[in-house]
């Protein structure tokens, strides 16, 4: 049986449908708050991360032998370094050269415990040489420098070398941002994955508390590679091309600190492991039995994996050296797995918060906050015993960097701890608010069965309804299908597709509807009234003829501007009714997602507790990292026992310097004949009453040079004791030089140095000069 005819009008425009997107304001406003802290905190890192100065030493150097500055009567056989603490010794870590630039040590360095040694040449010359040392701390931070001494008699002139920037450049900067980078992943790495295996089991099947996981997984391993090709131009000072040197890299893999990056990979690899099986196999399973016996598994090799990524730290960190270290370094394991377990846990508990569609149960914030708070008491208690170590006494607190810095950190400790009350305090309320609310709408019955309810996944009862899909021709009219609200877009166009398909046209009743939603344009059935209102397309039906028949009629007729003429029959062809269904399902989908937009805004706006909570544990993440950037900082700092230990070494060595570098006097003469004048320099080292001192006596012409005189004589008077006149027996041993091994000056005092110059047999000058021996 043929279709009947059908008339048309021009189709009206339907209104554009709403954005396919969330609107812009959710509530009375947007969740901004986490990018604009986001931004801030990054301007936070930069400034402590990126205007931070290299590392400061922590093997300070405490003495050398031959001292700074000092004289030797003759070439010693070694150079020798004594440092606060043990150091790694290379090929190139002591380089000593003489007055003419050229190397003067012999064979390798050789390092043993806080001393680092090298051999020199026989028969050097006279003059100033200068060791340039560098060397690489016990906790794995490279120290340099440089000091020089003589051999007899100073030179003019002294080998200047360049600048060993260990640590510092763009290699030590990339390393601190490195480094920060591994803490974080690994307070994410560990705190997420204990949050989510103590605190909220259901959590580890959500995409967004995996992504957070393994986020802080790939941090660690990204900044580990990072750190162990950094680590040759980080030690040597070079380029960052030495990043690149496989001879560097497996030169590195040899030392403690490579070692240590190398442990921290192979864990790694073990917490993929862990990873892969508490979002697989303990996430899906069901039975609480072998769920439990998952978690036994879980809970020992996760601690494993932990202990053992903090100790690759505390081995080559300050808790490996100094006092007590045998104590300090599973200190410091506890110190760093207590801070990921609370640091990590607050990002995993931000992060279940502000996703969207996750809601988090509030045993679950409980459960956390109680492990939280045993992980703040360990901190607490280790950072009291490391601080006492590594600062020694209260002055160091403001005498030194490592102790203001760590003033800093405890100030934002103690922040965090306030902002930690408040998310307490919000906790609480979020464990009565359920109940009450309940209590106040459904009674005291239903109160007292909400917190089982609430254990839950909160989702509530899916309402129903009657959604009608109309259909023509040999189609049953009428039929409905139930489906859920949620499901309504999605069915209504499905509905609209498979008639379009058929080649029907739905009735007025068959589209879909939902809630908040405007129901979509209806379309009139063939052969209404409402789409012939000339009865043209109904007579033509009456005398048995098709639509054809319809344009014959109406020959001769003006056709409108626009559209079909009236009383036109026009046939919908299958394009037109598909466009019509898409349409209506868009208009469904956009009304659909604005009013679940503004149901979750509805839901947001009624729980202040809930939103106190996020509010306060997004500004304890904020302080969070900066105080892991603290920390950062803090490792690449000298601690302030051993600063203090330096300082007083230095002053200690330059006290000696002092001393040893004697007495250096100049004594201009004239003798009065020809080619009597000149200048007959002194140096008296170590210039010290008691010992054996060592004298050098040089004669220069007017034009700078050394010269020869036929006599010159030297003695010292203490007129203060009536002592002297003490001749000394000099020794020629070179144009212009003479010296004397065996000054001996018993007495402490100003003494007049006397010497007599004799140019010819006649013209003979005897100048004086008060100098102090100590």
């Amino acid at each position: 049986m043929n279709p009947l005819p059908m008339t048309l009008p021009p189709p009206a425009p339907l209104p554009p449908p709403p954005p396919l997107r969330l609107p812009r304001t959710i509530g009375n406003r947007r969740p901004h708050l986490p990018k604009r802290t986001l931004l801030v905190l990054g301007a936070l890192l930069a400034v402590l991360l990126g205007g931070a100065a290299p590392a400061s030493a922590h093997a300070a150097l405490l003495k050398t032998s031959p001292g700074d500055s000092t004289t030797v009567q003759s070439a010693p056989a070694q150079v020798t370094l004594t440092f606060s603490e043990g150091v790694l010794v290379s090929s190139d870590s002591i380089r000593v050269l003489g007055p003419d630039g050229k190397r003067a040590d012999s064979g390798a360095p050789r390092g043993s415990g806080s001393t680092a040694t090298v051999a020199l040449h026989s028969g050097l010359p006279l003059g100033t040489f200068t060791v340039a040392w560098k060397v690489v701390s016990a906790d794995s931070h490279p120290v340099s420098g440089a000091f020089t001494f003589n051999i007899g008699t100073p030179s003019k002139t002294t080998v200047v070398i360049a600048s060993q920037d260990v640590g510092g450049g763009l290699a030590g900067t990339l390393y601190g941002i490195f480094r920060f980078i591994a803490y974080a992943g690994f307070a994410l790495l560990i705190g997420a994955s204990a949050f989510l295996g103590i605190c909220w089991p259901r959590g580890a099947a959500l995409r967004p508390m995996q992504r957070l996981t393994a986020g802080g997984w790939a941090g660690m391993v990204v900044s580990t590679i990072a750190l162990l090709m950094l680590r040759g131009p980080y030690v040597n000072g070079g380029s960052l091309s030495g990043a690149f040197d496989l001879d560097t890299i497996r030169g590195e893999l040899e030392t403690k600190p490579g070692a240590a990056l190398l442990s921290r990979l192979l864990l790694l690899a073990a917490g993929a492991i862990f990873m892969a099986v508490l979002f697989g196999s303990y996430a899906k399973h069901d039975d609480p039995v072998e769920r439990q016996d998952l978690a036994w598994g879980l809970a020992i090799g996760g601690t494993v994996v932990a202990a053992g990524l903090a100790a690759t730290w505390a081995m080559v960190e300050h808790a490996s050296v100094g006092i007590q270290s045998g104590i300090a370094m599973p200190v410091d394991v506890l110190h760093l797995v207590a801070m990921a377990l609370w640091l990590g846990g607050l990002a995993a508990l931000l992060t279940a918060l502000f996703s969207r569609g996750v809601r988090i149960e509030r045993e679950a914030v409980q459960r956390f906050s109680r492990v939280a708070f045993c992980a703040v008491v360990t901190l607490v208690a280790t950072g009291i015993y490391q601080s006492w170590r590594q600062l020694g006494s209260w002055s160091a607190f403001a005498d030194t960097s490592y102790g203001q810095l760590l003033l800093v950190k405890i100030g934002l400790v103690a922040l965090l701890l306030e902002l930690a009350w408040f998310s307490r305090r919000w906790t609480a309320r979020l464990a009565d608010a359920r109940p009450k609310a309940l209590a106040e709408r459904t009674g005291p019955a239903t109160a007292k069965a909400a917190p089982s309810a609430a254990a839950g996944t909160d989702r509530g009862a899916q309402k129903r309804r009657k959604v009608t899909a109309a259909s023509s021709g040999t189609a049953q009219r009428g039929a409905t299908a139930t489906i859920t609200a949620s499901e309504a877009p999605d069915a209504a166009a499905r509905d609209a597709d498979e008639t379009s398909a058929a080649g029907r046209v739905a009735t007025p009743g068959s589209a879909a509807t939902t809630d908040g939603a405007e129901p979509p344009a209806e379309v009139p059935a063939p052969g209404s009234a409402a789409t012939d209102p000339t009865g043209t397309a109904a007579t033509a039906a009456a005398a048995g003829g098709t639509a054809a028949t319809a344009p014959a009629a109406a020959e001769g007729a003006e056709p409108p501007a626009t559209g079909p003429a009236p009383g036109a029959t026009i046939t919908p062809g299958p394009l037109r009714e598909a466009q019509l269904a898409r349409q209506r399902s868009a208009q469904a989908k956009a009304a659909a997602g604005h009013a679940k937009a503004e149901a979750r805004a509805k839901a947001r706006d009624a729980d202040p507790e809930r939103r106190g909570l996020r509010k306060s544990v997004l500004a304890e993440v904020a302080v969070a990292a900066v105080v892991l950037a603290v920390t950062t900082v803090l490792t690449t700092t000298q601690p302030g026992r051993a600063d203090e230990e330096a300082a007083a070494a230095a002053s200690a060595a330059k006290a000696s310097a002092a001393q040893s570098k004697g007495v250096d006097v100049k004594l201009p003469y004239d003798t009065g004949g020809p080619g009597g004048k000149g200048t007959a320099e002194v140096t008296i080292a170590p210039a010290s009453a008691g010992s054996t001192n060592v004298l050098h006596l040089l004669i220069d012409g007017t034009d700078g040079k050394r010269r020869d005189v036929p006599e010159v004589t030297m003695s010292f008077t203490l007129q203060a004791k009536k002592i002297g006149p003490l001749p000394v027996t000099l020794k020629h041993i070179a144009t212009g030089r003479w010296t004397s091994a065996e000054v001996a000056l018993p007495i402490a005092g100003e003494w007049t140095m006397s010497v007599t110059v004799r140019t010819s047999d006649i013209d003979e000058i005897t100048e004086t000069k008060n100098v102090k021996i100590s």
